[in-house]
């Protein structure tokens, strides 16, 4: 049975974007950054994160943001197709967004088959489908093409990483302003060779820097009709349980104050020790701690890779004496391991900041299982079958 159509505003479609990318591409800030330009021009806006577990950090970044945020935990958009439409109807009735912001699992792909499509053809009534986009880290890029060298994935785990950008309309190179002229220009050559029929942009959340090229399509651009691809699910499933998820919260307290920056980067730091002594791949650890008093404030720290400096996107001005840190972790290592680490890693901070007590209060640890779409096109837009 089809979920009821969302309760869209009838005088007027609202706009569905999706921007996708591995774990680490920097999905999330590129969402807050088209949500604030969007919001700025006066359109109500309303955002969508997914992840495979609960308690995500994407989810408490953005809502300190203060934008309308609803989240879909438990699996990908194209396994929970069903619940996907069910948060856009409740921020519907709450907000009657202009534009809905979708932000799918950094490992998930197919998801024009199983997501875009079935939204046109089902829900094409009340909404107008953008063209998908898909960011990409470029030194992990570089990496997985073999344009530089690093670690990387193993090769099942790559096979992911490519089909994401196969399907995309446009493939965005983000963070672009990390990387030299000359590195940009390798890098892009290399992606039109492969996938020549796909607009490629570079741009920089940070920065700004070419923004503007980018979001001006997602508001007027078109999903381009007939890119659907052959997806080895058995490949694909093997790729995502190579990779272990662990999300957890974990409580500070402190007679004194202490700076929660500097608790942050020790702890993440403790992190990547460990797995780059035992030669686990990082796809992405990011935390966001909240402060257990102040105004909503938040600090924000990422990891992408094993040789990437720990980034504090988001500071805290002022030191705490309590709070709360979301751990979300992504690596390609069994999710045992990932628990261990984890423990060892916040006892050893607090060893390294003897005022600091730390207490483990929510831990879940998987390998995602076998996705199953809801929903998979299997021979273009306009045409009448719908897997179910």
């Amino acid at each position: 049975m089809l979920p009821s159509p969302p309760a869209a505003n009838v005088t007027q479609k609202a706009r569905y974007i999706m921007i996708g990318g591995f774990l680490g591409a920097g999905k999330t800030t590129a969402v807050a950054a088209l949500a604030h330009r969007l919001s700025s021009r006066g359109l109500k806006v309303g955002l969508i994160t997914n992840d495979q577990g609960q308690e995500l950090v994407d989810t408490a970044m953005l809502r300190s943001k203060g934008y309308a945020t609803e989240e879909i935990p438990g699996g990908c958009f194209c396994c929970r197709f069903n619940s996907l439409v069910d948060a856009a109807d409740r921020l519907s009735e709450s907000n009657r967004p202009d534009v809905f912001i979708a932000e799918p699992v950094g490992s998930c792909t197919d998801l024009v088959a199983t997501v875009t499509y079935p939204l046109r053809r089902m829900y094409g009534d009340h909404f107008t489908i953008a063209p998908l986009s898909v960011l990409v880290d470029p030194v992990r890029a570089m990496r997985v093409f073999g344009l530089q060298a690093g670690s990387s994935f193993s090769r099942k785990v790559a096979y992911i990483f490519k089909k994401q950008l196969e399907e995309a309309d446009v493939i965005v190179v983000s963070k672009a302003d990390t990387l030299s002229q000359s590195q940009v220009d390798k890098l892009r050559a290399a992606l039109t060779t492969e996938f020549p029929k796909t607009k490629i942009l570079t741009a920089s959340a940070r920065t700004g820097v070419h923004l503007d090229t980018w979001f001006d399509y997602l508001e007027s651009g078109e999903q381009i009709e007939g890119r659907l691809m052959d997806v080895d699910y058995d490949l694909y499933a093997e790729g995502e349980a190579l990779l272990g998820w662990l999300n957890a919260t974990v409580q500070f307290s402190s007679e004194e104050e202490f700076d929660a920056n500097h608790a942050m980067m020790m702890l993440t730091t403790n992190l990547q020790k460990r797995f780059c002594a035992s030669g686990a791949e990082i796809a992405h650890c990011k935390m966001t701690f909240s402060p257990g008093s102040g105004l909503g404030d938040i600090a924000v720290i990422n990891l992408i890779r094993n040789d990437f400096v720990p980034e504090l996107s988001i500071r805290l001005e002022q030191p705490v004496r309590s709070g709360q840190l979301i751990i979300n972790l992504r690596v390609e290592e069994d999710p045992e391991r990932l628990a261990s680490a984890l423990r060892e890693s916040v006892s050893e901070l607090t060893s390294q900041m003897p005022q600091l007590n730390a207490a483990l209060e929510h831990l879940e640890k998987f390998r995602p299982g076998k996705p199953t779409p809801t929903h998979r096109v299997t021979n273009g837009p306009s045409a009448a079958s719908v897997g179910v």
